[in-house]
C-alpha cells in the first residue's frame, strides 16, 4: 500500500484515537461515531459513508508532524464540504458560545468597566468568525458545488477566497495575551480565568488547524477541479457476488450473517460493501433498498418487514 503519511487505511481506528485523542474532533466532523471495535480506518469510513482518502488526508496533515505529502487528486470535495460545514457548526454553535459563557463567569468578579470591555472584545471577535464562516457557506461552497456539476461560474474563483483567507485565530491570540499579561484577576476568580484561558489556547490551535486544512488541501483541490473539471468515472458493473451482498443488506442481515450465509469472511463482506458504495455512490441501506427494487434484485414482498425498520 502506498503510504502518504503516518496513518493508513489498514490501521485500526482505535489505535489512531488512542495515539492522538485530537482525532476525535476530526471523526465528529466527518460524522464518524464511536463503537467501531477493532475495525480498520477503511472499514470504519466505509460503514460511515466517509471517503477514506479524504479522512486520512486531514488526519495526516494535522498529526503527522509535517511529513505528509497531500495528494489532492484523491480528495473527495463532496466529503470535504461536509467536513468544513460540520467544523463551522462546531465553532459557531458550541466552541465559541462555550468560551463566552466561561469568560463571562471568569470576569464577573472584576471591575465592571474591564469586564464589559473584555466581553465586547470577544463578541466582536465571534462576529468576525461568524462572518468569515458564513462567507464560505454562502459563497465559496456553492461555487465549489457548481464546479462539481461541471459548471463554470462566472465572476468568482477560488483565488479570490485564497487572497481573502485571513487567519481568523489572530484576534483570539490577542485576547489571550491581554488576559495573561494585563487582566487584574482576583483570587476568587483565578481558577475560572485559568480554565477559560486553557479553552482559548485550545480553540486558537483548532482554528489554526482549520485554516491549515483549507489552505493545504481544500483550496488546492478546488484549484485543480477548476482547471481540469470533475472526474468522469465510467460506472463499473456489479459482480454477481456484489448483487448477492446487496440483497442480503436490504433484507436486514448483518455483516456476520452475510458472511455465514455466503461462506466468506466478514472482512470480505466489508470489502464488497465498500466496492458497491464506490460503484453506485450509495452508502446507506435505504439507498441500496431503492436500488435493489428498481433493478429487480428483490421483490417488494421479500423485504416488506425490513422497509418498515429503515
Amino acid at each position: 500500500m502506498h503510504r502518504l503519511g503516518k496513518y493508513t487505511a489498514s490501521d485500526r481506528m482505535s489505535d489512531l484515537v488512542c495515539g492522538n485523542y485530537h482525532i476525535l474532533l476530526i471523526m465528529s466532523r466527518f460524522g464518524i461515531a464511536l463503537g467501531f471495535g477493532d475495525r480498520t480506518v477503511d472499514e470504519v469510513c466505509c460503514q460511515s459513508g466517509v471517503d477514506t482518502a479524504t479522512f486520512l488526508a486531514v488526519v495526516n496533515l494535522l498529526y503527522d508532524e509535517g511529513t505528509t505529502t497531500v495528494d489532492c487528486r484523491n480528495v473527495s470535495l463532496e466529503a470535504f464540504l461536509r467536513y468544513l460545514h460540520n467544523s463551522h457548526d462546531y465553532f459557531l454553535q458550541y466552541r465559541l458560545p462555550d468560551i463566552r459563557r466561561k469568560l463571562s463567569e471568569a470576569v464577573a468578579c472584576g471591575r465592571d468597566g474591564i469586564a464589559e470591555a473584555i466581553i465586547r472584545f470577544f463578541d466582536d471577535y465571534a462576529a468576525e468568525v461568524h462572518k468569515h464562516m458564513m462567507y464560505e457557506e454562502e459563497t465559496v461552497f456553492p461555487y465549489v458545488r457548481q464546479l462539481l456539476t461541471g459548471e463554470c461560474p462566472a465572476g468568482y474563483d477560488i483565488e479570490t477566497f485564497h487572497r481573502q483567507h485571513d487567519q481568523i485565530e489572530a484576534k483570539l491570540t490577542e485576547l489571550k495575551n491581554i488576559l495573561i499579561k494585563y487582566y487584574p484577576a482576583s483570587e476568587s476568580c483565578g481558577k475560572e480565568m485559568n480554565g477559560v484561558l486553557f479553552d482559548i489556547f485550545n480553540c486558537e490551535h483548532e482554528l489554526a488547524s482549520h485554516n491549515a486544512v483549507e489552505d493545504e488541501i481544500f483550496i488546492p483541490a478546488v484549484e485543480r477541479l477548476a482547471a481540469t473539471g470533475p472526474r468522469v468515472v465510467k460506472p463499473e458493473p456489479l459482480s454477481a457476488r456484489e448483487k448477492e451482498i446487496i440483497v442480503c443488506v436490504v433484507k436486514g442481515m448483518t455483516n456476520k450473517q452475510i458472511a455465514d450465509a455466503l461462506c466468506i469472511s466478514a472482512h470480505t463482506v466489508i470489502t464488497h460493501r465498500r466496492n458497491i458504495a464506490a460503484k453506485l455512490q450509495i452508502h446507506s441501506a435505504a439507498g441500496l433498498t431503492i436500488y435493489a427494487i428498481v433493478n429487480k434484485l428483490v421483490e417488494l414482498s421479500e423485504i416488506k418487514d425490513t422497509i418498515t425498520d429503515l
